[in-house]
Formats: C-alpha cells, sequence, structure tokens
C-alpha cells in the first residue's frame, strides 16, 4: 500500500527522543518547551512522544479558546497540550497535507493517513477529520506493528492457550471473536494468523481497514466505491481455494451467510462480532437473519474479550484483601477455595506508569465451545439464559472471573476489572 506522506525521524532525534520523553509529564514539557517553534517539528514531538508512552490514538478537539490534544495510553484517553487555535489552525494543515487531504474541505468529514518513519521502524497512522462546532478535529490512530503479539504473550490462562492452539489448528468451521470496540479482537484474530501462518496453509484476509501486514499471507481490503464489500469480496476469496479466510467484521445478513457457508465447505473462518458477551452471539447471528440449523454445526468456538490495565509493578503495593473484597472474589471465584489472608494488589502511581498505578495491558476472556452438546442445545432454539447456564456448567469462565484470576495473581487490580467487567 502506498504511503502518503511521512514524518522521518532521524537516529539521533530518536534516541533524543527516548532519552527526554519517558512518561507524560516529560511529553507535556517537551510540547511546551517548542509550541513556537516550527509546527512540523512540534508535530513530531507529539507523534513520536505518544507513539513512546505507547498511544494508540491522538485527538484534537477544537473548543471556542483553546485546542485540546489528548493522547489515548492503555486505553485511557489523557490530555497532553492546550494550544491557541490560530496555531492549532497551522498544525491542522500540516497534518492534513502529510494525508493528502484537501485543505478547502472543512465541513466534511476526510479520512487519510501518513507515515512515521524510523531508522529501523515504520509505522502507519490513520488519520479521521470530522467538523465541530469551533473547527475540524482529529483522530489520528496509531498503527504499531510492534503492537502486534504471538498467541502465548496474550496473557491466556494455560488452559484457555492449549484450548485456542487446538482450536485454530482444525480444518474447518469458524472462530468468532467479539468484544466492543477497542477489546484487542483484531490483535487476537492477528496473533492466530501469526501461528497458523506457514507454507502449506492459504490464508486470504478481507479487511476493513487492513490494519497491520503479514508476510505470507494474502490481505485485501475493502472498498465500496468499488464495490469491493465484505459480502463481495468474500465470495471471490472463496473461488481462490484458501484453507483459511479472515474476515475482518460481520456487519450484514449476506456476510455472515457466506461466512458460514465457507466454514460448512471446508474452510477454518475467523471473524468479529460487536456482542457483549460469547453466548449473546448466537442471537447476534439470528438477528442477522441466519438460521440456528446453519449456525450450530459452522461455529467451533466464540471468545468474548476485554483490555484491562495491568498494574505497575514498580509501584504496586500488596494488601490483604478486606473483608468486602474477600467476600466477592469467592463468590465470584467458588472453585478456588480462597484462603481468608489473601494478598492482592493496589495500584499507586509513580513517574514509570505517568502516576496512573497502571502500565501496559492485557486480555480478560471467555470461550464458549460449540461440542455437540451445546450445538445440539442450541439447535433446539435455547434462550439466552438457558444456554448460559448451560455453558457455566460444563466449565466456561466469564470474563469478569478470567478478570479476578489475574486479581488474585496480581497483574491487575480488583478496581480495574469492575471498571471494564462490572
Amino acid at each position: 500500500m502506498e504511503i502518503v506522506g511521512q514524518i522521518t525521524v532521524s537516529k539521533e532525534e530518536h534516541n533524543f527522543f527516548k532519552e527526554n520523553i519517558l512518561h507524560l509529564k516529560s511529553l507535556r514539557t517537551c510540547i511546551a518547551d517548542n509550541i513556537d517553534k516550527d509546527v512540523t517539528y512540534l508535530i513530531k514531538i507529539i507523534m513520536v512522544g505518544s507513539i513512546l508512552l505507547r498511544g494508540s490514538d491522538i485527538h484534537t478537539e477544537p473548543t471556542q479558546y483553546k485546542t485540546i490534544i489528548r493522547a489515548r495510553i492503555d486505553g485511557m484517553l489523557t490530555s497532553i497540550a492546550e494550544i491557541d487555535n490560530a496555531l492549532y489552525k497551522k498544525l491542522l494543515s500540516r497534518i492534513k497535507l502529510l494525508s493528502r487531504l484537501k485543505l478547502n474541505i472543512e465541513k466534511s468529514p476526510q479520512d487519510g493517513r501518513f507515515s512515521v518513519k524510523f531508522h529501523n521502524l515504520e509505522i502507519e497512522i490513520r488519520v479521521s477529520t470530522l467538523p465541530s462546532e469551533y473547527g475540524e478535529a482529529i483522530v489520528m490512530r496509531v498503527l504499531n506493528p510492534q503492537s502486534l503479539i504471538s498467541l502465548e504473550e496474550l496473557g491466556l490462562r494455560p488452559d484457555l492457550e492449549k484450548l485456542f492452539s487446538e482450536e485454530i489448528q482444525k480444518p474447518n468451521g469458524m472462530i468468532i471473536v467479539t468484544g466492543p470496540t477497542g477489546s484487542g479482537k483484531t490483535t487476537t484474530l492477528y496473533a492466530f494468523l501469526k501461528k497458523i501462518s506457514r507454507p502449506n496453509n492459504k490464508v486470504i484476509t478481507i479487511e476493513d481497514p487492513i490494519e497491520y501486514h503479514l508476510d505470507g499471507i494474502t490481505q485485501t481490503q475493502v472498498d465500496e466505491r468499488r464495490g469491493y464489500t465484505f459480502a463481495s469480496g468474500l465470495r471471490s476469496i472463496v473461488r481462490q481455494d484458501p484453507d483459511t479466510i479472515l474476515v475482518g467484521e460481520i456487519r450484514d445478513t449476506e456476510t455472515a451467510q457466506i461466512a458460514i457457508q465457507a466454514s460448512l465447505t471446508g474452510h477454518l473462518v475467523l471473524s468479529t462480532l460487536h456482542t457483549n458477551d460469547a453466548v449473546g452471539t448466537i442471537a447476534r447471528l439470528e438477528a442477522l437473519g441466519e438460521v440456528i440449523t446453519n449456525i450450530a454445526p459452522a461455529v467451533n468456538i466464540i471468545i468474548a474479550q476485554r483490555l484491562i490495565r495491568k498494574v505497575c509493578k514498580n509501584c504496586r503495593e500488596l494488601v490483604y484483601a478486606n473483608k468486602e473484597e474477600l467476600e466477592l472474589l469467592k463468590q465470584e471465584l467458588p472453585f478456588l477455595n480462597l484462603k481468608e489472608k489473601t494478598k492482592i494488589a493496589k495500584a499507586r502511581g509513580c513517574d514509570k506508569c505517568n502516576n496512573t498505578g497502571y502500565k501496559g495491558r492485557i486480555g480478560i476472556f471467555e470461550a464458549l465451545v460449540l461440542d455437540d452438546e451445546i450445538k445440539n442445545f442450541i439447535a433446539i432454539s435455547a434462550t439466552y439464559v438457558d444456554l448460559k447456564e448451560k455453558a457455566i456448567q460444563k466449565g466456561m469462565t466469564s470474563i469478569k472471573q478470567d478478570g479476578l484470576i489475574k486479581v488474585l495473581k496480581r497483574e491487575t487490580t480488583l478496581e480495574e476489572v469492575k471498571r471494564v467487567a462490572g
């Protein structure tokens, strides 16, 4: 894919930024110190600083008197600068030029891209503009190939890692990953692809957009203006004799039907869907118009997930769970026989974690395996409540329970699991 604009970061600049931008406070200082200098260099500081601090998105939000610039780090938005609107107009124009967007269009949304090129790495930035009351707002999404991780790095419990490894080796059927936007579904699917990518396995994807480029895999991108939709693309892909197909997202009835038919005719199909939990996926596929008699035999496993922040190991405090916390853990995890004195981690905050108490993120998962018993149960049109009860009886660990297990392993905090999983 052609990269239409580029910010080049020399090795010397990269080393300078690494030495001087160690946390949010130093990024804010660096931006403030260069606020009156060249706007191109200011953008470089914002982009490189956010990347160094593990930012996934950068937002500019113009208000009546100033523009707020925020970065999403470990899933949480935080302010990194406030600039006057006159400077923002220059910054906006420069970003639009980099992204090859039209400067004279201010009242309609636009999408573009550019890259940040280091001496040893190139990171693509997806740009979206949106007209707002006081000017155009921008969201820049950072697609850092270094954020691609292996199956072993997803943070899976040993039993889930073994289960997922077995499922992705099957020759046919569907693996569906569900969760809200930003829950790490794409990261999980790419980890699966990395695991099964080999010379004797033909893998083709259809994505919107292609987020990361993988060697040895044929990746295609939806282009609705040219009629290349998920449904039409998937129809063409099936004729290419693939072994494994990745469908970025099932959005409509036609895509759902073709994906299910592909899984029933000898292909392994990986895809995502927006549902709150694993069991709700069955009802969602029905709502898209697919019949239960096709869903049950086609789907092998449904994985629901969220991302939670990891507690900072540098400043965390290990304390005994109080009576209320222990009661919650015992109630949610009755199979663990917890001791009366159980230590858990508490977030505190230091420079290394930007005073949040958290650094990095990890997945929490639940997996509904559609074995013969569950397939038969689905085939008789079981209700959501009945299906969930049956899945729990068969040993399914919920997203919340997986999070609480990570609390007991002191990888995260009880507060963080409550925030994400209720």
